[in-house]
């Protein structure tokens, strides 16, 4: 079992997995997550931080595996009675909405985190107890304290929030740009995280709508960069798509390439290495021609031994990192 704190830059179902995986090798309370925070929003007056749930019901061994979001064995009869209301809605309220699915047990956990910040608990000192009352060992910190938007811009120049984008559309519109609206600052103890880490850990989420939101905080690519060598990505696309979600349509809307290739023109400032699955192993050598090492070894996580063996290695990546950048040296493991 290794010794080494590690940081990990975190985002959805990707990073849910990556961080359950990592929990198999080492010790969870050695482990940091800073998690994106631009997805939140409010549903019904309730605070909703997804990427956080996401994380924390998967560490808990709660969520529901065929989803990959939500607790497994979930009902829905609040929403059900919610949708009595909607006839009479007045125009423009924002009442009764249920475009958004709220679990009747995923509720509870919206309803405590809304009544603590509203009592002015920050959101990491309510993602700590919630964290604490799943039983979750790691040391789950949102990216800031204060709002930050993810928006979407469309085809035909409007802006959208993140959610009406991935749960009311459905994901399924072209993304021309992206900005992130507020003025969220990354927390104090997200910053330590990162800095002091021995290791960092990009994990395979969304480069631009999971991860993004985190590196538009001021000082992020700078403290990342500094340490780029013991920075380590897994790339979220696999032979040219993404394993989930819209990522590879994502960066292609972009203007980026979606490949392993295009994930490492992303990371290359920030991150010394990256790790891509064999059947991306003919394009090692253009992933080290944008300055980073590439590491190749099975990073589907299918199974417990196989995601067992992608943190072995992702771990292993940032020990046998040299100080003087790239070194030329591909790593090919057996699946």
């Amino acid at each position: 079992m290794t010794a080494q704190t590690i940081a990990v830059v975190s985002g959805g179902v990707g990073a849910a997995r990556m961080l359950r995986a990592l929990c198999s090798v080492t010790d969870p309370r050695r482990i940091t997550a800073v998690v994106n925070t631009g997805d939140d929003t409010i549903i019904n007056g309730l605070s909703i931080s997804p990427d956080l749930d996401t994380i924390t019901y998967t560490l808990a061994g709660a969520i529901d595996p065929d989803r990959g979001w939500g607790l497994v064995d979930e009902t829905w009869q609040a929403m059900a009675s919610l949708r009595r209301y909607e006839a009479v809605r007045p125009e423009g309220s924002a009442a009764a909405q249920t475009w958004f699915n709220v679990g009747d047990s995923d509720l509870a956990t919206h309803l405590y985190r809304t009544t603590r910040l509203a009592e002015g608990a920050t959101l990491t000192a309510v993602t700590g107890e919630i964290a604490t009352a799943w039983g979750v060992d790691v040391a789950l910190l949102p990216m800031c304290d204060e709002p930050l938007a993810t928006q979407v811009c469309l085809e035909d120049g409007s802006w959208i929030g993140f959610q009406e984008y991935f749960v009311g559309r459905q994901h399924a519109d072209t993304v021309h740009d992206v900005r992130f609206v507020g003025e969220g600052s990354l927390t104090a103890e997200a910053r330590g995280a990162l800095a002091d880490a021995d290791v960092v850990v990009i994990a395979p989420s969304n480069p631009i709508l999971s991860i993004a939101p985190i590196r538009s905080l001021a000082g992020v690519d700078a403290t990342l960069a500094r340490r780029r060598d013991s920075v380590v990505a897994v790339s979220p696309i696999v032979g040219g798509a993404a394993l989930k979600g819209p990522a590879d349509r994502v960066l292609e809307g972009l203007g980026h390439e979606s490949s392993v290739v295009g994930v490492a023109a992303l990371y290359s400032d920030i991150a010394g290495t990256l790790v891509i699955d064999p059947v991306d192993a003919h394009l090692a050598a253009a992933v080290e021609a944008q300055g980073m090492r590439a590491v190749v070894t099975p990073s589907v996580m299918s199974s417990p031994e196989r995601s067992a063996g992608l943190a072995t290695v992702v771990l292993g990546a940032a020990g046998a990192r040299g100080a003087s950048g790239v070194d030329g040296v591909t790593d090919a493991v057996d699946e």
